[in-house]
């Protein structure tokens, strides 16, 4: 009896090892893509990935360091729109700095590869600075440059922790308030955004955008491991390049759908999809400038990927600063392939 039940349990496992057929992969559904430093990728099964991040954070306990995950902070003002002031948590720093605790406060964070000198952390802080008054403080994760994608999945939920640990001691011995900060990433970032509201004390955030939140090695069944719309008072995703680098089901509350969500126009040949992953920062930071582009509400996000939400206009607009009191829901928004890419007024 016995040996029949140690050849059952081989039997089962040689068929859960058996490769799923490219033509029944389906990214974040049975599986993973998971994106190279090169633009290639390559498919793991969601046992294989699984197994793959449990090696590596166990790997990173036994080795004694719960490997660094370094967070540095850059304030940018008014008074200093373009030179970034190293910013810790000690009164000294903050008080040597330009951070107004009077004025409203955005984080803004990066994704793979990424560092605080990206072209999205210029765009969005230029936006917002060119609105008013407003403390950006850009993040810098150093564990998002690892060669290997998974590696930077893991550092995730340290990072976030850090980002939460910088906002508590704002608001706790700097005035800081919550309800005018607001929480922007990209990708991985949008990730790490989520764990920062997840950690922050004496209630949650006031916003957390996600632009294109990243899919590889993040599960949609799974939202305590991810962005999701609980993370602060209001969620928004700009939801671009769908299946592919980002998630196309819905992350926010309010989760918008340029061009239907999976690939965007003026990304030709976009075999990697970083073109239209990259776009949600340009969107984003064009919305925060001009509020400029105009939504059609769906039934569900199926409607809005396949842009059957009809023709009218819903009066919510993407990015828009209104949205936390307002918005729930999908939405499909019209794009153009060159900016200015909203459709206006």
């Amino acid at each position: 009896m016995k040996v029949v039940i140690v050849l059952a349990i081989c039997a089962l496992t040689a068929v859960a090892a058996v490769p799923i057929p490219e033509d029944q992969r389906v990214n974040g559904e049975n599986g993973w893509y998971i994106p190279k430093v090169d633009g290639s990728s390559y498919w793991v099964s969601t046992e294989e990935g699984e197994q793959m991040l449990a090696d590596l954070e166990k790997k990173e306990e036994m080795e004694g360091r719960i490997l660094p995950v370094p967070v540095t902070f850059y304030l940018y003002t008014n008074k200093n729109p373009s030179k970034g002031q190293k910013i810790t948590e000690t009164a000294k720093s903050i008080n040597n700095s330009d951070f107004d605790a009077n004025n409203p406060t955005r984080f803004v964070i990066h994704g793979w590869t990424q560092s605080y000198t990206a072209g999205m952390n210029k765009d969005i802080r230029a936006a917002w600075l060119g609105r008013g008054k407003y403390n950006v403080i850009i993040v810098d994760w150093a564990r998002a440059r690892s060669v290997e994608y998974a590696s930077s999945v893991v550092a995730v939920p340290k990072a976030g922790q850090k980002v939460a640990s910088m906002i508590n001691y704002l608001v706790e011995k700097h005035g800081m308030s919550l309800e005018t900060t607001e929480v922007i990433g990209h990708s991985l970032g949008a990730h790490v955004a989520g764990f920062a509201g997840k950690n922050t004390k004496n209630g949650l955030l006031h916003a957390i955008v996600g632009l294109d939140p990243a899919l590889p090695l993040f599960s949609y069944n799974k939202p305590n491991k991810r962005l999701n719309s609980n993370d602060a008072q209001y969620v928004e995703s700009i939801q671009t390049n769908g299946g592919g680098l980002g998630f196309l089901k819905p992350i926010g509350k309010g989760a918008f759908y340029p061009n239907g969500g999976k690939s965007q126009p003026g990304c030709p040949l976009d075999v990697t999809g970083a073109c239209s992953h990259a776009r949600s920062c340009a969107y984003y930071a064009e919305s925060v400038a001009r509020d400029d582009f105009p939504s059609m509400r769906c039934g569900d996000y199926q409607e809005a990927v396949k842009d059957k939400c009809g023709s009218s206009y819903s009066g919510v607009k993407m990015g828009a600063v209104t949205n936390a009191y307002m918005v729930a829901g999908d939405f499909y928004v019209p794009v153009h392939s060159s900016a200015p890419y909203g459709f206006g007024a």
